[in-house]
């Protein structure tokens, strides 16, 4: 197991240098950050070339995106336009992000599991159909949409939670922002969870645990259960770094200032260093994610080994 661990962070090295710089070339070489520093006023040109030197824009961009690189190794990852440290929005955003996210997973693997599971066992009745009907309705709402209409009812007319979320972003103000974040991922889920119970309850070791004589409880929870979790791991796996990086339009919606407000701003007003920066971390959080879901595997299903 450690062998292949050691294998797989020797694996990102290269992963994580190819995604960072096409985000680099990306961001620096299809836009002027000159330009959008100064926005619509024309920048005096010895102006203009004294902060490209300062900001190690006057060298080929294999070259900035070296320095770049060296820069991140000693946790410097730039100077937003407006004069704050990235490091420093980083440390204002992801936190909320991360407790948000973690919301939203909890809510994709509790609803979402369950959900799948009563479907796959009753594969075909009513309970199954309504399930079915209910995600692909969720699926084909659009999240602002969901968004606005949760937040109104919930929040504005039934006043159960607070419509708004205050800049310290506690987790019970982020319950309903993480159904909101959770709900397409939630439906995927339950989708998975309910084809994966269908197909292995024909499975010939159910069949053998039954006449086995095992309780029905033992059965499904640790042999269907287990062995049908594996493509639904693979999934929330890879959905952790999309709900972080893809809360754009609710935290927009509930006034969240996280990573994705920060993105957006950062888009929105061409700050290349904020971009990237944020960018950057999310590429790591992809890969380490990644990492974590094939050493479940392992966990899961004790006939996978790693050498």
């Amino acid at each position: 197991m450690g062998r292949y661990v050691i294998r797989r962070l020797l694996q990102m090295i290269p992963v994580f240098i190819g995604s960072t710089f096409l985000i680099f070339l990306m961001v620096y070489a299809l836009g002027d950050p000159i330009a959008a520093l100064f926005g619509d006023k024309a920048p005096d040109p010895a102006t203009a070339a004294r902060i490209r030197q300062e900001l190690y824009l006057d060298k080929p961009l294999w070259l900035q995106y070296a320095h770049y690189m060296g820069q991140i190794l000693t946790g410097d990852f730039g100077v937003a336009f407006n004069g704050q440290e990235v490091t420093e929005l980083m440390a204002d955003a992801f936190p909320v992000t991360v407790r948000l996210t973690i919301v939203a997973i909890l809510f994709e693997i509790v609803i979402g599991v369950t959900l799948g599971l009563l479907s796959g066992l009753r594969r075909g009745r009513s309970l199954d159909t309504g399930v079915l009907l209910l995600t692909l309705i969720v699926v084909s709402v659009p999240t602002f949409v969901s968004g606005y209409v949760l937040q109104y009812l919930i929040g504005v007319k039934w006043a159960a939670v607070s419509p708004s979320v205050s800049p310290e972003a506690p987790f019970d103000e982020l319950l309903l922002p993480g159904v909101v974040l959770a709900l397409t991922s939630l439906a995927y889920v339950t989708r998975l969870t309910r084809t994966s119970i269908a197909e292995n309850s024909r499975a010939d070791y159910l069949r053998t645990a039954v006449a086995k004589g095992l309780p029905r409880h033992r059965v499904i929870t640790r042999h269907l259960l287990r062995n049908s979790l594996i493509p639904v791991v693979t999934f929330i796996g890879t959905d952790i770094g999309a709900l972080m990086g893809g809360a754009i339009v609710t935290e927009r919606i509930f006034n969240i200032h996280g990573v994705g407000f920060q993105l957006y701003q950062g888009i929105l007003r061409q700050n290349s260093p904020t971009v990237v920066g944020f960018v950057t971390i999310l590429v790591i959080v992809f890969l380490m994610a990644n990492l974590l879901v094939d050493l479940l595997y392992a966990v899961l299903d004790p006939r996978i080994r790693y050498a």
